[in-house]
């Protein structure tokens, strides 16, 4: 995988480039400012080479606040479908909602703490599968983002465990792994996940159900 990394620290840059390289991905550029990361990407666009995935801190100059993200967020709107992981050190909801529903918003996405990037096999399951196209939130934000589904939202639709079965979706949790997160049986999660497909209305057939029910999850909270 060819990746574009992004992170002001050189510590923490150096880190996650040796994780990286050291597992058969390839850095092909590195930046320490928003403003570099998208001068830098859109300069491999023009020469038809965009990454398989961007990685960026959240908190970056020139500004020091949430920079990384909004560069994240432009980057997106002008080149539908990159994938792109945030890394944060804090877990707040406003910084995930705004990369969700952002320009260009349909999967290929994921926030994740800094804390998890020494989780190896972790890290390395949500690099494949936001640059497969999904999108994984780290489960402790999931945590921090009060639900409020409402009457008449289409949330209110799904049972308590079927709304728990979509929050580890949103987690990047697959079904083996709800099974076994929930205590459930391989069958009786298709059975949840098949639920909430058809309460939130993506009938069989339909592209990128998951990544769309995670959007409405995240949507309507």
């Amino acid at each position: 995988m060819k990746i574009v990394l992004a992170d002001d620290s050189l510590l923490m840059r150096a880190g996650i480039r040796e994780i990286l390289i050291s597992n058969g991905h390839e850095v092909i550029r590195e930046c320490e400012s928003a403003t570099e990361l998208i001068l830098a990407v859109d300069s491999l666009a023009r020469d038809a080479e965009l990454p398989d995935l961007v990685l960026t801190d959240v908190r970056m100059p020139p500004g020091n606040t949430d920079d990384g993200l909004r560069a994240a967020i432009d980057l997106r709107s002008r080149h539908r479908g990159l994938p792109i992981l945030v890394l944060s050190a804090y877990v707040t909801g406003p910084y995930v909602r705004e990369l969700l529903k952002g320009p260009g918003a349909d999967g290929a996405v994921g926030y994740l703490l800094k804390e998890k990037v020494g989780r190896i096999a972790d890290f390395l399951r949500v690099l494949d599968t936001v640059a497969g196209g999904g999108v994984v939130i780290d489960p402790e934000v999931i945590k921090y983002i009060t639900h409020s589904a409402t009457e008449d939202g289409p949330l209110a639709r799904l049972t308590p465990r079927e709304l728990e079965v979509l929050a580890l979706m949103a987690q990047g949790r697959s079904n083996a792994e709800i099974a076994e997160e929930l205590f459930l049986s391989a069958a009786a999660v298709s059975k949840h996940v098949a639920n909430v497909f058809l309460k939130l209305g993506m009938p069989p057939g339909q592209d990128n159900r998951r990544v769309k029910a995670i959007l409405t999850w995240f949507e309507y909270n």
